[in-house]
């Protein structure tokens, strides 16, 4: 018997690089939904703090604002009719107080909108992301951290355009990572910080909070009032104060979409690095060996790099769905009709994408093997020629720079079409010949000689100050 299809359910079939990270119960639907219920409660407190709600209501609208006690599918089929799922939220939540301490009910909503609710509500989302985005990000540098420490002095081939370059050390290549990942890190943060509270009324002049004030405790300073409401909503949400009402000025969203893409751009290449090293031809790392991950479908002898590619399918998503948010900064009017609710899904999308790479990658780095021996034996695929560049430079004062590129490249093509070692083929030229011995030009063609400042970088980046940090500013 087939089994009932739930169309409702979003299991991450087809998105497995979110499957089970922290980041994705915390941007379920229900987390959203608890997210708005907990900025409606937290407006009802704020306005009791400032007497214009009774406190006891305040108190009933709280209790009563759990996800739970609603039914998430039928709020979602009222957000139809409605173009935001505020208005059902509303209407849902009245009638929880209402059936609990009818006095509170009519004090539900108190002169808001439903873009102060959904919006607010979309601020604590991401805070509770980001701060998981944030912490396995630091996880990430920390294990990279060692494997730089570990590896300052373990030379591989540097690589450009695919190619054999000038040789490196692998500790090099693992702070690079590191960096990439706390400049992430500190972009977080940064967002993190100052993801705002919305607090407008229906077209940004809070004037329907300041009317019930007026009627409810008879204000008669509404630039005072607007000043303490604001502080107090703040304060009920530890989120951010803004300068304005945002409702069409959207600036945190932008930058929390600016953030994620970075994120899931320096985890992207983190992973593009690793899939390279460990191609089979060129084996210089490994993925952390866990039984049955990396099977395949139709090769029994397959171990796949499974974090690296869902990672790097992260990367390949995230920017995209940013410069959609982006894109939303063209509102129109004091509220838009369409560029506003574009924003949620795309939100969503980058959070828990950029969220499950990030948990990914801490545990990448956390396993990640490096494999020395197979970074000499790839050293020895091109040699001495990694050192042209070496070469060239002594060469120079006694040939002139333009006679020295020249012969070396000459000498660098024979050898490698005759298949013969280098240091033989440059002995046998006598410009060559008449200023170096067989020993020290060995000397000067060994590639693990020539790692430039290599050791030296990896210690100035790992005793370098945070990127936020007040020692970096």
């Amino acid at each position: 018997m087939a089994r009932e299809f739930d169309g409702g359910l979003d299991a991450g079939l087809l998105s497995p690089v979110r499957v089970g990270a922290p980041v994705e119960e915390a941007v379920a639907e229900a987390a959203w939904l608890q997210a708005m219920l907990d900025a409606e409660a937290a407006l009802a407190r704020a306005q009791a703090t400032l007497g214009t709600v009774p406190a006891a209501a305040a108190e009933a609208i709280t209790r009563a604002a759990r996800a739970e006690r609603l039914d998430l599918r039928s709020l979602a089929l009222a957000a139809r009719e409605t173009a935001n799922p505020v208005v059902g939220l509303v209407r849902a939540l009245t009638e929880v107080v209402a059936a609990e301490a009818p006095e509170a009910a009519e004090y539900v909503h108190r002169g808001s909108t439903s873009q102060d609710i959904l919006d607010t509500g979309m601020m604590l989302v991401c805070r509770e992301a980001m701060g998981l985005i944030g912490a396995d990000l630091m996880r990430t540098a920390e294990a990279l951290a060692v494997l730089a420490e570990r590896h300052r002095t373990t030379v591989m081939a540097g690589r450009t355009l695919a190619l054999h370059a000038v040789p490196t050390t692998f500790g090099l290549k693992a702070a690079g990572w590191r960096q990439l990942v706390l400049d992430a890190e500190a972009r977080i943060s940064a967002v993190r910080r100052s993801l705002p509270v919305s607090l407008g009324g229906a077209a940004g002049t809070l004037a329907g909070y300041l009317e019930y004030a007026r009627l409810e405790a008879g204000v008669t300073d509404p630039g005072d009032y607007q000043d303490r409401l604001v502080g107090a909503f703040v304060a009920e949400t530890g989120l951010a104060r803004p300068v304005l009402p945002w409702h069409a000025l959207r600036t945190p969203i932008a930058d929390a979409a600016a953030a994620l893409a970075f994120t899931s751009g320096a985890l992207g290449k983190f992973a593009a690095d690793v899939q390279v090293l460990a191609r089979t031809e060129i084996g210089e790392v490994a993925e952390p060996d866990v039984a049955g991950r990396g099977g395949s479908s139709a090769m029994p002898h397959k171990r796949n790099p499974v974090l690296s590619t869902l990672i790097r399918s992260a990367a390949v998503q995230v920017p995209p769905l940013a410069t959609g948010l982006t894109q939303c900064l063209v509102a129109e009017d004091e509220r838009s009709a369409g560029a506003w609710h574009a924003e949620w899904l795309l939100l969503r999308e980058c959070l828990r994408l950029a969220g499950g790479a990030a948990w990914t990658a801490a545990e990448l780095a956390g396993g990640l093997t490096p494999r020395p021996g197979r970074m000499t034996e790839n050293l020895a695929l091109t040699g001495s020629q990694l050192v042209t560049e070496r070469l060239a430079a002594v060469l120079a004062p006694s040939l002139g720079k333009v006679r020295a590129k020249g012969l070396v490249t000459w000498a660098s093509l024979t050898a490698e079409r005759g298949g013969l070692p280098l240091g033989q083929v440059l002995l046998d030229l006598p410009e060559v010949a008449a200023h170096f011995t067989k020993e020290a030009l060995d000397e000067l063609l060994d590639p693990t000689a020539y790692t430039g400042v290599a050791h030296s970088l990896v210690s100035r980046a790992l005793t370098a100050a945070p990127v936020d940090s007040p020692e970096a500013r």
